[in-house]
């Protein structure tokens, strides 16, 4: 059954949206963030305090596509007031790993007690640092923050080795707003 869906985003205080075609960027006391929200069939429009997404005879994929808008321009705005945290917990028991951090690098030396350093490339708009065994990624981007946390764990995936035994590595322990330990 098709409906006319309209969804409204009301902006708080001091968070300010401009868009441009497509492209929306969300400015505020903390941060920026930019993405894009292209659909033939739903259109985005921003009004005196509120952002607007609305689909004339939408049908379920243009409802589906309204919530996914929703949702992200909902953590876009919630990033800049207060930016996204993830932190991971560094496990070493068999050999004392090294982590350090090389502009937009993590390199983790000594891991099970590899020659070889193990390295990864951060995405931009982030801010990484290391306190004693724990790792600290802070951005304003949702996706940014959980995407260099899990690049971060799957860089020390262990394999070919009993994993109940051989227990190293850098894990997710906090994910914004949630203990996973």
């Amino acid at each position: 059954m098709k409906v006319d869906l309209q969804e409204e985003i009301v902006l708080p205080e001091g968070v300010n949206v401009d868009l441009d075609g497509s492209a929306m960027k969300v400015k505020g006391p903390k941060g920026e963030v930019n993405k894009l929200f292209a659909h033939p069939r739903v259109s985005i429009t921003v009004d005196a305090g509120k952002v607007v997404l609305s689909s004339l005879k939408a049908t379920k994929k243009e409802k589906v596509m309204v919530g996914t808008f929703t949702a992200h321009i909902k953590n876009m705005v919630k990033g800049v007031q207060e930016p996204f945290v993830y932190k991971l917990k560094i496990c070493s028991g068999h050999f004392p790993m090294n982590v350090s951090v090389s502009g937009n690098e993590v390199i983790i030396k000594n891991f099970l007690g590899e020659s070889v350093p193990r390295r990864v490339t951060l995405l931009d708009g982030g801010d990484i640092k290391i306190n004693g065994t724990e790792i600290v990624i802070t951005s304003p981007n949702k996706e940014v923050a959980g995407q260099n946390a899990a690049k971060i764990e799957s860089l020390c995936r262990v394999t070919n080795k009993d994993i109940r035994i051989f227990q190293d590595g850098c894990y997710i322990i906090h994910k914004s707003g949630k203990n996973i330990s």
